[in-house]
Parts: C-alpha cells; structure tokens; sequence
C-alpha cells in the first residue's frame, strides 16, 4: 500500500488563522426564531453548536450587545460574529496506528481509504493513534473544521472509504448531503449462510437494552434502511454488494446478523463460530482465522462540494478479504 505515514506529535492549540468577520442583517424571515437558529440557517457552513459556542464566548454581538444564544430575532437587527477557528487542544496530531491510503486530494476534500485496525475518533482510552489525529498531521488547517473534518466514520476493522471536509463551507455541504441520502455508499459483505435473492432491510436500530456497546433492532430506534444484492454464492458463504440509505452505528452488521445471514468474522453480531458440515479443512482454517468482520466499503458517489459535479471513487478489496474469498472460491466454487 502506497500511503501517508508521518512521524512524532504535537498538539495544535493555537489560533489557526486570524478570525473572520460576518455582519449580516437579520430578514424578516427570521423573525421570532431563537439566535442560535437562526444563525444557523444564514451560516450553513458552520454547525449549530459551533455558532452557540461563539455566542456563549462573546463572539456574537446583536446590535451591539452580547445576546444569549435563546434570544429572539427581531427583524433588522445587525449582528456581527467572530468566527474564530481554535484547534481541539484534547486531540493532537500524530501517526496514525497504521497507514492508510489518500485516493483523493483537492482544496474542498479528501478522499481516505481506511485500512482495517485504524481507529477514526479518538475516544475512551484511545488518543493517539487514530485517523483524526493523522489528518491534523496531513493538514493543521483541519483544526478549524469539527472533527478534523471527518463526515462520517467506519468501524475499526472495516476497512474502505470515506470523505473528509477541508473547509467548513465544504463540511456543511457534505453533511446535508449525507443527512439528505444524496451521498451513494456501497460496501461489499460476505455473511454466512446461502441468501437465495437480495432485498431491503428496513428496521430501526437503537442502542441495546443491556449491553451499551452493541446497537440493536428495536421498535423505538432511529430509521435504518439498507439494500443488498448479491454478488457471488459460495457453498456456505454469500458475498453481498450492500447500499446504506441510512448510515446507524453498526447497520449492516446489526441488519445482516438480524436476518440470520451475519458478516463473517463479526466478533460482536455474529456470536459463536459455527462451521456447517462438509466444509473443507482449507476453508474452515480460513474463515476461523480471520480477524475482523468481512466488511469493506468499495464505493463512494458524491456530489462534489465545490462544483457540485458527482464524483465517484472506488477501493480494491484489501488483501486478507480478497485471499479469503479466494479460498472460498477455489474450495467451495461459486454462482
């Protein structure tokens, strides 16, 4: 893999570049919505917590006064903000736990192919290490965006693609894009089991009653809808192509595992390892030892920030996913 690797730490905790000054004049369309709503709606480059950050710290002035963030819009009103762009001194920039590959690279974004073990999100326990911290290394200026830019994430052992905003102008756009399901991500699944046809899992996922790390289909969670079409059968093994429509923490993995056909390797959906009878010893000795669920997102469709024009992307199956299903296909023959 030919892919960024850098070297040592450093926190980034100053100002990153002088602050910009928005003056604007509340419309009449606006009236009676709280500030912070409302700022929202005429700054869609910037995230509403951001702009409530910036009231609270006294970067907002409504004709002249600091407001709070629940004020009401009074139509005509000039208000001036201060948006000043300070990195995350919790997260620092550093090597990323492994290298990984840049597909894409221009002034609005870039394009990541993740490798498996990589970590996106610094979190409990985790600070070093992970792809955010990478990317402030690949460009400081990603301080200024939130989460260094990143628009959506994949598990740690799924391996694939993902878009990463330069710009908070270009943040905003591809989040609504996302949010909006204008934003095309396909993934290739192998799960266990032999699927007869594709189809469409629609079922809310939320977190799990009793064991907080897993997410679960349950009847009060958050709309989750994906696509499945197949691709190849094995003798006991399907290979999906999958298309989320909406994008759940762990939805193939939970919707999958809900049909009965969960990905191969899931080591929290997929429960114990059961091997079907007749299986060669070849192909058992694969399956069992593969380290991670059989997951990878192979392509990625967007509009492109800037222009507008879509673009598309797409990612090689890594290595240990594409021997195995070399011998699934040299021991059990595929449809």
């Amino acid at each position: 893999m030919v892919g960024f690797r850098v070297a040592g730490t450093g926190i980034i905790s100053e100002r990153m570049s002088p602050p910009e000054i928005h003056e604007l004049t509340l419309p009449d369309s606006l009236a009676g919505e709280r500030l912070d709503v409302a700022l929202a709606q005429l700054l869609p480059q910037y995230s509403r917590a951001r702009l409530q950050r910036w009231i609270d710290e006294g970067r907002v002035l409504l004709g002249g006064v600091a407001p709070s963030r629940r004020e009401l819009v009074q139509p005509g009103t000039q208000v001036r903000i201060e948006a000043e762009f300070m990195a995350d001194d919790r997260v620092s920039a550093g090597a990323p736990a492994v290298p990984f590959r840049v597909v894409h690279r221009d002034a609005s974004m870039f394009i990541i192919d993740k490798p498996a073990g990589l970590v996106v999100h610094p979190g409990a326990g985790i600070q070093q290490g992970t792809l955010q911290n990478a990317l402030l290394q690949l460009d400081p200026k990603l301080a200024r965006v939130p989460r260094a830019g990143i628009v959506h994430r994949l598990d740690k052992d799924t391996s694939g693609l993902l878009v990463v905003a330069r710009t908070p102008e270009a943040q905003s756009t591809l989040v609504r894009a996302l949010a909006e399901r204008d934003m095309g991500r396909e993934y290739l699944a192998l799960c266990q089991g032999v699927m007869t046809g594709g189809g469409t899992v629609n079922e809310p996922i939320g977190r799990h009653r009793t064991q907080r790390t897993r997410m679960a289909v349950r009847g009060d969670g958050r709309e989750a809808v994906t696509h499945y079409r197949i691709e190849k059968r094995f003798a006991a093994h399907t290979l999906l192509r999958v298309q989320l429509e909406t994008g759940r923490t762990h939805q193939i993995r939970v919707h999958l595992a809900h049909i009965g056909h969960p990905v191969v390797g899931d080591p929290v959906y997929a429960g114990r390892r059961r091997m079907p009878a007749g299986l060669s010893p070849v192909v058992r000795e694969a399956v069992s030892s593969f380290g991670r669920q059989a997951l990878h997102a192979a392509r990625l469709t967007l509009a492109h920030p800037k222009s507008g024009k879509e673009v598309s992307f797409e990612s090689p199956l890594p290595k240990d996913f594409a021997t195995l299903l070399k011998v699934l296909d040299e021991s059990e023959g595929g449809a």
